[in-house]
């Protein structure tokens, strides 16, 4: 089968989701997500530009194309480049996956589980608020979670700010009980100062993991959090390459947190997870994305022996205007059993696009924006 590029398209799809497909001389179709949370229109400029350099070739050479695509240029890296990379890569995958008629797992060594525990996220600005938000996790059958530490944060927190957080966990605490996770993000929201005032009163919880005390670009910083606590230390949706994930995982994190539509794809993320292994750190991928991200997410998992967990958004609030699984023909392999996602059997990234309803999407369009936060004085927070 020929399996030359001859098409590559993007789709700009509510509620804030950017999907690529790939389609060969052959006729097979490969999908991938390259959303970039609030520039996903900068990264659809990127990957036309990318797509350039694969239209004509051989869509099963992906190593070469994913050294091409990231190095092929004098300015390299970022989140926009990044993205558009990933998405790239995801379909590139799809297409071998199809290809030789077999899940994209398979091709990267086969399964090493066959079953992969999930989270999903809750809100609540009070400690009622989010114990009712677990709850309703509860029901679908998760047994993980996970919570903001806080909104907006001041730079060195009043006790009524540091003390929230403390309330709003142990309400977590409580409704989980003893055998079930909550973990919990700052979310690049407090300075190094406020995270190692909060980190101590959060141990009584036992939080499965603290992600992001610090903003990416402070990573030099982590060392002093994650000797500062017994608590497990996350990090990584905003590191992009195995060369940002290298200074944390030797300052002692012990959850890397690569996003498979920002990180490269497929391709970069394996290498990461490769790389964590040799310092003893989970991999646990960030993905509050669409069906495809997620895919990709998972069929990594099943390869990955030093695999953690994954985060899903199935029903999360911000999901406005369409659903996680309003774009996949058959919903069941993205079904929870026991908390839990099942292996992908399907070739590819193991899930079937609604094409129809995708192209309609894109007619639609989406401009989500995040927040721009600001300090009661009128400077600018972190969110």
């Amino acid at each position: 089968m020929d399996t030359r590029i001859t098409r590559v398209e993007t789709f700009m799809v509510p509620p804030r989701w950017l999907f690529v497909r790939i389609e060969t001389a052959g006729g097979i179709v490969g999908w991938g997500e390259a959303t970039c949370e609030g520039r996903s229109e900068t990264v659809r400029t990127a990957v036309e530009q990318l797509a350039e350099v694969l239209l004509g070739a051989d869509a099963l050479r992906i190593e070469d194309h994913w050294q091409v695509m990231t190095k092929g240029s004098f300015y390299r890296g970022g989140p926009i480049l990044s993205s558009a990379v990933s998405g790239l890569d995801q379909a590139l995958w799809d297409i071998a996956g199809k290809h030789f008629n077999t899940p994209v797992h398979q091709l990267l060594g086969g399964h090493v589980r066959d079953r992969i525990r999930v989270y999903g996220w809750v809100g609540g600005d009070e400690p009622d608020q989010v114990a009712d938000s677990i709850a309703a996790q509860l029901e679908v059958g998760l047994t993980a979670v996970k919570m903001n530490a806080s909104g907006r944060m001041s730079r060195l927190g009043t006790v009524a700010e540091l003390d929230g957080v403390v309330r709003r966990v142990a309400a977590a605490r409580e409704v989980l009980g003893e055998h079930r996770d909550v973990a919990v993000d700052f979310h690049g929201r407090f300075t190094l100062a406020n995270a190692r005032k909060v980190a101590p009163l959060l141990e009584p919880f036992r939080p499965f993991f603290l992600e992001e005390p610090v903003v990416p670009e402070n990573s030099h910083l982590l060392r002093e959090f994650t000797s500062s606590t017994t608590i497990p230390v996350a990090t990584g949706e905003r590191l992009y390459n195995r060369q940002e994930f290298l200074p944390a995982l030797q300052a002692g994190i012990a959850v890397a947190q690569p996003d498979l539509s920002h990180a490269g794809g497929i391709t970069e993320v394996r290498k990461i997870a490769s790389l964590a292994e040799v310092y003893d750190v989970q991999l646990a991928p960030h993905c509050p994305l669409g069906p495809l991200a997620l895919a990709a997410c998972l069929q990594v998992g099943f390869a990955t022996p030093n695999f953690l967990i994954q985060e899903q958004s199935i029903g999360i609030h911000y999901n406005k205007g369409a659903e996680v699984l309003d774009y996949v023909l058959d919903k069941e392999p993205l079904k929870f059993v026991d908390g839990h996602f099942e292996r992908l059997l399907g070739p590819g990234l193991g899930i079937e696009v609604d094409e129809k309803a995708v192209r309609a999407a894109d007619k639609r369009g989406h401009a989500w924006r995040g927040p721009v936060w600001r300090h009661a004085d009128g400077s600018f927070a972190e969110w």
